[in-house]
């Protein structure tokens, strides 16, 4: 009898990697390269064109260009003799993704995204770029094998063209970046334009600002929540509870999804990043302390148990994202049909369960359900003429038993990398919801994530990007030392720690010797020993995560002032002052700047306590009674190590004391908690 004979799978030297998403496209027929001298040196001597193609593990388009194209032999065959080509991982080289995303806007003049597929000489200067391409011709788009073979032509016919276009790429590159210093003074100018542009912008049916598709905008909505104006919180309260209400959150077991296709915030990109519920968790915990709303308290009770339980190794530290697809499907583990959630909730719980998640409505997700609050507890309460405890109980009911059924579904994969810079932005939010929640184990799960940092990720002064299975590598970013800091910060409002004050200063020296731009103000995304690129990117602007300038600038000004050291406070001010030009210009594109502008102009006031242990929690509790943005608080006990800078000069005094500063001048020494 006959015996089928297989082929050995395909496998490129993408298997020799850690990151899961090039671990992904490991058996593709593809002869991938990681980025690395290997594949520039080979695009050298055979005078070819590279393919940089960049994504991310948890991205739906870049798994659907991967099954299309990057899995098909033919089209395989077309980009191995046509091309040297390269796999990136954006998480692990968002040095590269910046480039080549500027790179994309200026060849392309719109914006990028991923899959990002662009195309460079071997100089490393791009000449063309896209980002999905289709298998076939759709939406008008030509098929990717036709797109290889056209720039592979164009590329042998054209060089003398693509030599004058790359001139001109390279210098707007420079030009993107290229900030000079304020020559007048700092006001506040920016901050009224950024709140008259988000009034502008609002949708004051749905919350949030523009139209579809709608992100968070996290650093936008902070600078809400900070100003004192009543309408400015209310924009930001109402877009967090609409986010909350709608598809954007997990309804059943907690956490954002990425972004919202529509404008209602009903149905999501389902990935879920590290890095947006990081800021998020901080963004409710302080509406709840704002508003006293359970409802907000419950949105972080719920996204930091998700964290916890999914997203947290036993090492400590906080893995990247999870997935959109769940075996080839965009939102398959999260949608329902009435008859999966009538099978196991209660027969008397049904109306109640349809009428809160939006189930007695159309589908509203290819024939199928995504749950929503189409309904809140108090208002189905108020209709059914029934305590809201009781249908509160009822909704948790069903709730638990409809996370039990999906337990059971295969689940999103996780990609399990740790990068400095998303866990950095969660310990910020843990820390910050654990201080505001006086949610001990909130604070416990940050601390741990910081300890891993430390132990595993920090050597002789300096950070590493990512870690995978034990090893730790890349080195660190402008957003991983800048995060870090100012998480730091955080962290120590809601738990003093010597070690972590000693780790905060080494950040911020690192900062100033490896990142500053010294001559014109600000900080560039690479460190001075870097790998030498055709760019050394320097920008002020938000993207998918806060701007690391802006988180820098807060985040030294806030230690400066706390320890008396001038050298913080002026590259805090000379990043502002270097990004001046852009924050007027495009304000609500600065959201982090903004915040360090308003930090500039009127410092937090700084609360430093000293006495027992036990003392400290009591006044803690007594200094945070409210909301209070503009507040800095660091409760440290007596047996506290020796204190750098003026941190020392706040002296224990046998018996708790409080010392005030603000407004550019100390206050006397308090005994009373309620004085403050």
């Amino acid at each position: 009898m006959d015996t089928e004979v297989k082929s050995p799978p395909f496998i490129n030297r993408l298997a020799r990697e850690k990151s899961p998403y090039l671990l992904q496209h490991a058996h593709n027929p593809v002869d991938w390269y990681p980025w690395g001298e290997e594949a520039l040196q080979r695009a050298r001597d055979e005078d070819k064109p590279i393919l940089l193609s960049i994504g991310y593990s948890a991205c739906h388009w870049c798994h659907v260009m991967a099954h299309e194209s990057f899995e098909d032999e033919a089209t395989a065959e077309l980009m191995n003799r046509l091309f040297i080509n390269i796999k990136v991982d954006r998480e692990e080289r968002p040095d590269l993704d910046r480039i080549y995303q500027n790179a994309h806007q200026i060849l392309t003049r719109r914006p990028g995204g991923w899959p990002l597929n662009v195309f460079l000489d071997p100089k490393q200067i791009p000449f063309a770029a896209g980002t999905y391409f289709p298998n076939g011709p759709r939406h008008g788009m030509p098929p990717f094998t036709e797109v290889l073979q056209r720039i592979a032509q164009f590329y042998r016919d054209k060089r003398a063209a693509i030599d004058e276009q790359n001139s001109a790429v390279v210098n707007l590159l420079e030009q993107a970046d290229h900030a000079a210093l304020l020559a007048g003074e700092i006001d506040d100018q920016p901050l009224r334009l950024a709140l008259q542009a988000l009034t502008q912008s609002y949708d004051t049916q749905h919350g949030g600002f523009g139209s579809a598709p709608k992100f968070p905008h996290c650093a936008n909505l902070e600078f809400l929540l900070h100003h004192e104006s009543a309408q400015a919180r209310e924009m930001a309260l109402k877009t967090l509870r609409a986010m909350a209400q709608g598809g954007l959150m997990d309804q059943l077991g907690g956490g954002f999804f990425r972004y919202s296709v529509d404008e209602r915030w009903e149905i999501p990109h389902f990935e879920k990043m590290l890095y947006d519920n990081g800021p998020l968790l901080w963004l409710y915990a302080s509406a709840w302390k704002m508003t006293g709303d359970t409802f907000f308290r419950q949105v972080v009770e719920m996204t930091a148990g998700w964290v916890m339980r999914e997203m947290q190794s036993s090492d400590g530290a906080y893995y990247a994202t999870q997935d959109a697809d769940t075996e080839g499907e965009e939102g398959g583990f999260y949608v329902w049909s009435r008859e999966a959630v009538h099978a196991v909730i209660e027969p008397g719980d049904h109306p109640v369960v349809a009428s809160h998640f939006g189930l007695d409505l159309g589908a509203n997700f290819e024939g199928r359900w995504h749950l929503k609050i189409a309904q809140s507890i108090a208002a189905i309460a108020e209709e059914r003429q029934q305590a809201p405890e009781k249908i509160a109980e009822v909704i948790e009911r069903a709730r638990q038993r409809l996370l039990t059924l999906r337990s059971y579904r295969p689940a999103p994969g996780i990609d399990n990398k740790v990068l400095v810079s998303w866990n950095a932005l969660m310990i910020r939010g843990m820390a910050r919801a654990g201080l505001l929640l006086d949610r001990a184990d909130y604070i416990e799960s940050a601390q741990h994530a910081l300890d891993f940092i430390r132990q595993k990720m920090f050597d002789d002064g300096r950070l590493a990007a990512c870690h995978k299975d034990g090893t730790s590598y890349l080195g660190g970013y402008l957003d991983d030392y800048a995060f870090l800091l100012e998480a730091t910060l955080t962290l120590l409002q809601a738990r003093w720690r010597d070690a972590d004050i000693a780790f905060a200063i080494e950040l911020a020296d690192a900062l100033l010797d490896h990142f500053e731009d010294e001559s014109n103000g600000g900080f560039y995304f690479t460190a001075d020993d870097h790998e030498a690129l055709i760019q050394r990117p320097k920008s002020f602007m938000d993207d998918s995560m806060p701007s690391g300038n802006g988180v820098a600038a807060l985040a030294l000004h806030r230690l400066g002032h706390l320890l008396g050291n001038f050298d913080y406070i002026k590259s805090a001010e000379r990043a502002t002052e270097a990004a001046w030009d852009g924050i007027g210009k495009y304000p609500t594109a600065h959201g982090s700047m903004l915040l360090a502008l308003g930090e500039r102009l009127s410092p937090s006031a700084h609360i430093i306590v000293r006495g027992s242990r036990q003392a400290l929690e009591q006044w803690r509790q007594t200094i945070y009674n409210g909301y209070q943005p503009r507040r800095l608080v660091l409760a440290i006990p007596d047996d506290a190590g020796e204190l750098p800078g003026e941190l020392a000069l706040r002296t224990a005094m046998g018996r708790t004391v409080a010392y005030r500063c603000g407004d550019g001048q100390c206050a006397p020494p308090v005994y009373n908690a309620n004085d403050l």
